[in-house]
């Protein structure tokens, strides 16, 4: 087990070393697979449709007992590497599968671990193409944990998240010579320009949760043109999916205003909504005593909601699911998305914490397999959640 110990905390160490974007995690999907297959793990790689998507499984969950998930997540962000610690979370899950699938061996229990390697969660959502392809259909219960900043404390068993939905928007209008005839142009820049004043002061009208962010994707290059194109991105985010609707429909109207009054055309797509957290009473349960035994003090559930997302909401809609968050002992102030937490994320201390919670998540799986009361509960109160929807 030391060996091991050192091998899952070098393959930490490849990952943080090596960020890669959402879809793009070439390095870290072979690490991870040749890893589990010096384990003598059978790992399927390029799961599922997607290149940087991997599965493992072990046991005998097919013929008899339950399948627990493990979600693996190792994107990380544009110039900023792992400053959400995703590389904390594939290991914690690489720990729990490992060790789950050894008691499920060594005691010969009906029952099986699957380890599923997640791609981008942070802007592609893998998790909503992994379900539609099927990832996730034999799953009795999805585990996972994130890391936090310290002011968490020891970290919460339950936090709810916001959904969250892409809007990506073309601006179509006209050249002309912005000194000579610009009377002839249509501008695509003021359409956007226009577009974004009008959500800025939609902003005064939404909810304490809620939030709306931009980015402008195409502009352009010189000023002595009308330009004709531009194109941008909003993220609008609130903490229910019927939240997220209305607030979405309030934003397209501001962008479609912006081209309006512009003259302008504006192509507006959608990508996949991240939907808000379920979140299960008994995992919560399960999480906070089994940290409780490792000395750590975790709430059950956070009093606040977290206004960030996360595509394992849309897997809580799917299965039982619990996703958690654990304190990495990052600099007080320092929170994920900053460069400060990235240095955090790559500590042994960090990966200290992870392998505590993989030890957790695994205890928590060895009680869904040999606990069928604490299943079913778990699976009821799942079902509860869904229809109360």
């Amino acid at each position: 087990m030391e060996e091991v110990g050192k091998k899952l905390r070098e393959l930490d160490h490849q990952i943080w070393s090596n960020p890669e974007c959402a879809f793009e995690e070439h390095h870290a999907h072979d690490a991870i697979c040749s890893f589990l297959e010096s384990e003598n793990i059978q790992v399927t790689r390029h799961a599922y449709g997607l290149q940087t998507a991997f599965e493992a499984r072990s046991g005998n969950s097919e013929a008899n007992g339950p399948l627990i998930n493990f979600n693996a997540e190792y994107d990380a962000l544009p110039g900023i590497g792992h400053a959400c610690g995703h590389n904390l979370i594939a290991t914690s899950s690489i720990a729990a599968f490992l060790a789950l699938s050894a008691l499920i061996c060594q005691l010969g229990l009906d029952g099986g671990a699957q380890l599923l390697g997640t791609p981008a969660e942070e802007n592609g959502g893998g998790k909503t193409i992994l379900l539609r392809n099927g990832a996730y259909k034999d799953v009795a219960a999805s585990l996972m944990a994130h890391g936090g900043p310290t002011s968490m404390g020891d970290g919460k068993a339950g936090i709810l998240m916001n959904a969250r939905q892409q809007i990506n928007c073309n601006f179509t209008g006209k050249s002309a010579h912005a000194g000579a005839t610009p009377w002839d142009g249509q501008n695509a820049l003021d359409a956007f320009v226009s577009a974004y004043t009008g959500v800025s002061m939609l902003r005064q009208q939404i909810r304490p949760e809620e939030r709306i962010h931009c980015a402008l994707l195409g502009t352009p290059k010189v000023a002595n043109v009308i330009p004709a194109s531009t194109k941008a991105c909003w993220q609008v985010r609130s903490p229910t999916l019927a939240g997220l609707r209305s607030l979405v429909d309030r934003v397209q109207k501001c962008i479609q205003a912006g081209a309006l009054a512009t003259g302008c055309a504006a192509e507006l797509t959608q990508e996949d909504y991240y939907t808000d957290i379920k979140l299960n009473e008994t995992l919560c349960e399960l999480y906070q005593a089994h940290m409780a035994h490792y000395g750590r003090n975790v709430a059950k559930k956070a009093s606040e909601i977290l206004t960030g997302s996360t595509d394992a909401g849309n897997v809580s809609y799917a299965v039982p699911t619990l996703h958690s968050f654990f304190s990495i002992g990052a600099p007080d102030g320092s929170c994920p998305h900053q460069p400060s937490y990235t240095e955090a994320a790559g500590t042994d201390h960090a990966h200290d914490q992870a392998i505590v919670v993989g030890k957790v998540l695994a205890l928590i799986g060895f009680d869904l397999v040999t606990g069928p009361e604490i299943l079913e509960r778990v699976q009821q109160q799942w079902k509860e959640a869904i229809e109360a929807e």
